[in-house]
């Protein structure tokens, strides 16, 4: 079978790194597969294309700002993209993250409606059913389930500095993702699952299929990082996020940084220069890092990983912080209490700080290590050898409705 990828990224971030895992365990099986990515370093292997330009994406980016029409512009680099899809003429095509100023969502939906090839999306987030926003739990809102009408969120990703056009975009959006004869739809969690369920995508077909981890990589391990950053002695209170700030708990972790005692040491991996800069003393920041050799060692040093963040549809760093066999403790948010096996962590109220400490003071004082087999569940072989089931099913589907 011949499976052809469109995502934001290739091999970098969260998505890509999905990507480049599926694709890694087709080809062990013997299929063919490739990838068509929009922005990132050029391709280092024969099976990645990249389709768009860094002039095609800041256009893109800089109008979506302006127009508040993110996804609707890039019309030369879809085309290309098309060109590659035609070209290599796929069994079936895997969609995941759209958004990110690299494609036409109503150009590309166009042709698929027309060139009748099995489509997958995974839906990494809500922003293919909203009018403007990839996530909206910290306000609230649930004027997607019927119109997007105005939007509070205006301000964040996909940025846009003027009015905003939330209704054009809702109303474009469900006529360009709506009647496609064959698309299923995957989601990471049964919360977005059931935010589907209320959208204009309700109709589709749709399944679980969570983030896996890699456990070759994150397993407890020994380092010298306590003796490196002089935290022999102090309880590590670890919180990870690709980016911080007040939607992942950045305040919160900070308040909870200042109500812990002298024996605690808060460290921040995931900043920037200017929010190292900013933090107050008593916590240690690290700036982002690609080196996940390093960020497992940092799980398994830690004696609790906290994730306090207001909008998650899965988590992955409370996935990994158990696979390296740290406890955790997390927000009861959105799909965050799905990746937390029995026994390896506490939930706790969003916003709740006393209840926060609290849940560190205990998992500290109760001294158990989360046990890494409870979530072998998330083992990436495992979960994304269900995607190879998935198109196994749907093409010999396909194959049965063209002999009938």
């Amino acid at each position: 079978m011949k499976v052809l990828f469109i995502n934001l990224v290739y091999g970098t971030g969260s998505t890509g790194k999905i990507v480049a895992d599926i694709i890694q365990l087709l080809e062990k099986s013997g299929h063919d597969a490739k990838v068509l990515y929009g922005v990132g370093e050029e391709p280092t292997c024969q099976n990645a294309v990249k389709f768009s330009t860094e002039l095609d994406y800041y256009f893109h980016n800089v109008m979506s700002r302006i127009t508040d029409h993110a996804g609707l512009y890039s019309r030369r680099a879809t085309k290309r993209l098309i060109h590659e899809i035609k070209e290599y003429q796929p069994d079936l095509i895997h969609l995941h993250t759209l958004h990110g100023f690299y494609v036409n969502y109503e150009m590309l939906f166009c042709f698929l409606k027309k060139a009748n090839i099995p489509v997958i999306w995974t839906l990494h987030d809500c922003w293919a059913f909203t009018g403007h926003c990839t996530h909206y739990s910290q306000t609230g809102c649930t004027q997607w389930q019927t119109l997007c009408t105005r939007c509070s969120l205006l301000y964040r990703y996909p940025q846009c500095y003027f009015k905003g056009d939330v209704i054009n975009n809702y109303i474009r959006k469900k006529k360009a993702f709506s009647q496609m004869k064959n698309m299923t739809l995957t989601v990471p969690s049964r919360w977005l699952a059931k935010q589907i369920s209320l959208s204009f995508l309700r109709d589709y077909q749709l399944e679980v299929i969570p983030n896996g981890v890699n456990r070759s990589i994150f397993f407890p391990q020994s380092s010298e990082l306590r003796s490196q950053y002089h935290l022999n002695g102090k309880n590590i209170v670890l919180g990870v996020a690709n980016a911080w700030n007040a939607r992942k708990g950045l305040n919160d972790m900070i308040a909870l940084a200042n109500q812990l005692g002298t024996e605690y040491q808060v460290v921040l991996i995931g900043l920037i220069e200017k929010q190292m800069e900013q933090l107050p003393k008593g916590i240690l920041g690290i700036k982002r890092t690609a080196n996940q050799v390093e960020l497992a060692q940092w799980y398994s040093e830690a004696d609790v990983f906290v994730n306090p963040t207001y909008e998650e549809t899965f988590g992955m760093t409370t996935v990994e912080a158990q696979a390296c066999g740290t406890p955790v403790v997390v927000y009861q948010t959105d799909g965050c209490p799905e990746t937390i096996a029995p026994g390896n962590g506490i939930l706790v109220t969003q916003g709740d700080l006393q209840e926060l400490e609290k849940a560190v003071h205990i998992t500290i004082k109760d001294g158990k290590r989360a046990d890494p087999q409870k979530i072998s569940c998330f083992d990436k072989d495992f979960v994304y050898g269900k995607y190879i089931e998935l198109y196994d099913r749907i093409l010999h589907k396909s194959i049965c409705h063209l002999n009938m």
